[in-house]
């Protein structure tokens, strides 16, 4: 069944069944689209990873220092995470529909928004930075190495968002495999050079921080030179388009506020984490780097769902949208399992990887066993996150995920009463994520998220 270009699917919906077998003809294209985009997502809090091993090793201050700045960096570069999932399903879209200079300018006005909002950014936290960072109301020693870590650090912010632009117009033109390349030597050149910084050359948090924003920048170079490369092969100007520019902005202006919402739980978990202590804040900092390694490893069905959507909405093909659906909620449910599983396999021996700190040992065992029961629904989560992105039903996700803010308040306020940081975890990994599980997944049951034709 196929709509003209624009149409939206009857309030009844078409619901062809589609079976689930084994073999499912879908199955070979989402992995050919996933597996590539799993090891360029997993790239990214493998950074983090890195920084945490290599500086909790150097106490519990700057492990403590380490957890703030990140929080803030994640949180900026996680509010502009739209410069990859606004670009993806526009590309993706078009390209669907049989434009390839259409799908090219698209990605290229990405590129120059990018460039355009990490100017801003830099300028911002280079006056705003510190003030941000003492809103933790952390310790002296900590508040001083979150705020060297942060100035630092926020010299690579700008090649991070010429990296997600790039990342989406690749994502939307199917290719998720050069991502990884471009991941894969960006973590080995993040590990060594900090490893060289750190204890090398004895720049302590400082070298940390300095590795990340060398690696960040060769990333954002390479992905430049493809960019121009695309677009001189699809005959498309290299000049800003303001049309393009302005409307990649407005597109992206609701997950905007989508993933403010996400930032904002986490922040929030971040700020009662900071209430209970260093050594309670020191754990949630690597419950929550463990937590982001494995959601960006389930992102990347969603990744596939975000391509795979929009080029077959772009395409008018409703039966094969919603059997993409359907089989990515399959596989996002069942990896969810297995990681669970695996993580509480290794719960008990994940401490002394992180930090030499008992206390530590002890609580971080604990939290890692909460986290493994939510990671089946944060399977199912990500899935439909992804698909619903990729059909460009973002006022829905942003609207959405305050609801959720919303509900996941109380049980923070509950969790910070308590002390405990495994209550803590568990008002995020199971409330939280619950919450979400719920509103995503009464939408994907409707059919008002799929519309038809290039938008």
């Amino acid at each position: 069944m196929r709509l003209q270009p624009g149409c939206r699917v009857p309030a009844r919906g078409y619901r062809e069944p589609v079976k689930l077998s084994a073999r499912n003809p879908l199955d070979r294209e989402i992995l050919r689209l996933a597996v590539p985009a799993l090891g360029a997502l997993v790239a990214e809090p493998l950074f983090l990873l890195t920084d945490t091993a290599l500086v909790g090793h150097l106490g519990e201050v700057p492990l403590g220092g380490l957890s703030i700045a990140s929080a803030i960096l994640q949180t900026v570069v996680g509010l502009l995470v739209f410069l990859a999932y606004a670009t993806t399903p526009t590309v993706a879209r078009r390209l669907g529909a049989g434009d390839l200079p259409g799908a090219v300018r698209a990605g290229i006005d990405g590129l120059w928004l990018g460039i355009a909002i990490g100017a801003a950014v830099l300028g911002a936290g280079l006056f705003a930075g510190p003030a941000v960072v003492s809103l933790f109301r952390a310790g002296p020693d900590v508040t001083a190495a979150a705020t060297t870590y942060l100035m630092i650090s926020l010299w690579g912010l700008p090649a991070m968002l010429l990296v997600l632009a790039a990342t989406g117009l690749l994502r939307g033109l199917q290719d998720t495999r050069t991502p990884l390349v471009v991941a894969g030597f960006g973590f080995l050149a993040n590990a060594l050079l900090n490893a060289l910084f750190i204890y090398g050359f004895g720049w302590g948090i400082s070298g940390s921080a300095v590795g990340t924003v060398v690696a960040q920048w060769g990333m954002a170079g390479v992905y430049v030179v493809i960019a121009v490369r695309a677009a001189r092969v699809a005959e498309v100007s290299l000049r800003p388009g303001l049309s393009g520019v302005t409307g990649a902005a407005a597109s992206g202006g609701w997950l905007l506020l989508r993933t403010a919402s996400l930032r904002l739980a986490m922040l929030a978990t971040v700020f009662v984490g900071t209430d209970l202590g260093v050594t309670a804040l020191a754990t949630l900092q690597i419950a929550l780097t463990i937590f982001a390694t494995l959601a960006f490893a389930l992102d990347a069905l969603a990744i596939a769902g975000q391509a795979m959507v929009g080029h077959g909405l772009g395409a008018s093909d409703v039966p094969r949208v919603r059997a993409i659906t359907r089989r990515l909620v399959w596989f996002g449910i069942v990896s969810g399992l297995a990681l669970g599983a695996l993580l509480a396999t290794i719960a008990p021996f994940a401490g002394p990887v992180f930090t030499s700190d008992n206390d530590i040992h002890l609580a971080l065992t604990v939290v890692l066993l909460v986290m493994a029961l939510g990671v089946p629904i944060a399977g199912y989560v990500f899935v439909l996150d992804g698909v619903l992105i990729g059909a460009g039903d973002a006022r829905y996700l942003a609207v959405s995920g305050f609801g959720n803010l919303a509900m996941y308040l109380p049980l923070l306020t509950i969790a910070a009463s308590s002390g405990s940081v495994t209550a803590l975890w568990a008002s995020f990994g199971l409330g939280y994520i619950g919450a979400r599980a719920v509103t995503l997944g009464l939408r994907a049951r409707g059919t008002r998220w799929i519309v038809t034709g290039v938008r």
